[in-house]
């Protein structure tokens, strides 16, 4: 009988523990979307004035593409300032404003429109952001006269040097919220089951093509941020087509490759500390780190409490970063040579970090962040912009 009391108080014990643990991380999610509630219905108002612009609006003369293909160039390529007609020159980390930009910020400015829509949606429930929200995935997925697709075979072009390059597949981050965007809505009526079921059909092609062509496989085994980003994109379009090889594939390479082959033991990002811009590529390379175990942790397999066997985790690169997102003085690392002044946003690493470990701490300094960064260079890199969206 003791001992099936003992059991029995045990077990009462874990469970109240369990209860609370659960309460007080929906605690802290009703925080964050109490913060960002006014950002969110602001920028949702903006979002329903908006038409649907996709890339076939633009074109330039120097894709090696047709009107549907996405084509960016790359930014740090310049002309030779000793033979302006010969191929372009790298001068790192200063971006070109010649260069075309045009489908990237088109792409952008999709993902802020969905991501406002959908987070207004979640806050709401009303519909009318929704059918909002189909208008824009219908032009870009499905409608045959504006669609992209789905490949990004032309993107970071070099004049001179190169018609598409596989670090080009980082711009395909943009789309991430377009899916968390679309899984958030997909059960109104709204939607529809032919516009889900269309874009699910985009997305797997995507998948197919960014894991089998020669640039999609140089930038699976980039060292750097670069290879960050294509374990991202994958996993996140992975799980909205239900496609369990590469689920599994992603989660798998997190933890056998990323994260011990870019982090040091102190948690820091090595490879973006030698950058031109190392306090950029650093949150950088974070917020995608964080993002991959948001999106990829499960009960069965929870990779934010997953460490090496020297102890290296993503809660570790977290408090690296910690004190100089809090404030960027104590830097000791040299200056970026652009954009110094405009970093950090309120980086998604913080708040899905502090949900993950229920750290206060980290969730009352990412509040008081900037929530409407209005530098383009920011935005780009910013892979999550409306989190809500993102705390399932």
């Amino acid at each position: 009988m003791t001992k099936k009391h003992t059991c029995g108080s045990l077990g009462v014990v874990l469970l109240l523990v369990l209860s609370s643990t659960l309460c007080y991380g929906q605690s802290l999610k009703a925080e964050v979307a109490k913060t960002l509630r006014p950002y969110i219905l602001k920028e949702a108002d903006w979002a329903l004035r908006q038409k649907p612009i996709t890339i076939t609006a633009q074109s330039c003369n120097r894709s090696a593409g047709g009107k549907h293909d996405f084509y960016s160039e790359g930014d740090y390529w310049w002309p030779n300032p000793k033979s302006p007609d010969s191929p372009y020159v790298q001068r790192d980390g200063m971006t070109n404003p010649q260069n075309f930009v045009a489908h990237r910020l088109a792409m952008i400015r999709f993902s802020r429109i969905m991501g406002a829509l959908a987070s207004a949606y979640k806050l709401t429930g009303d519909n009318k952001y929704v059918y909002h929200a189909a208008a824009h995935l219908n032009a870009w997925f499905i409608d045959p006269k504006t669609m992209m697709n789905p490949n990004l075979q032309y993107s970071q072009a070099i004049k001179g040097v190169a018609t598409g390059r596989g670090i080009g597949i980082i711009d395909g981050i943009q789309l991430m919220e377009v899916v968390q965007d679309t899984e958030a809505m997909e059960h109104s009526p709204a939607l529809g089951k032919q516009i889900l079921a269309r874009e699910k059909n985009w997305f797997s092609r995507y998948i197919g093509w960014v894991t089998t062509h020669q640039y999609g496989i140089d930038e699976m085994n980039a060292k750097n941020n670069h290879g960050t980003c294509w374990v991202m994109q994958v996993a996140c379009f992975a799980l909205f087509t239900d496609d369990t090889q590469w689920i599994n594939f992603c989660r798998d390479r997190y933890k056998q490759v990323l994260l011990p082959g870019q982090m040091a033991a102190d948690g820091s990002f090595p490879l973006e500390l030698k950058r031109t811009k190392p306090y950029g590529y650093s949150i950088f390379d974070l917020d995608a780190m964080t993002t991959i175990c948001q999106l990829l942790s499960n009960q069965q397999d929870n990779l934010w409490a997953f460490e090496t066997s020297d102890g290296r985790s993503i809660n570790k690169g977290i408090a690296f970063l910690y004190p100089y997102l809090a404030d960027k003085n104590k830097w000791p690392y040299q200056h970026d040579v652009m954009h110094w002044e405009d970093w950090p946003a309120a980086q998604p690493s913080l708040v899905f970090g502090a949900v993950a470990a229920q750290n206060r701490q980290w969730l009352k300094t990412w509040q008081t962040m900037n929530h409407d960064p209005q530098n383009d260079e920011i935005i780009r890199n910013l892979p999550v912009r409306h989190p809500l969206i993102w705390l399932n």
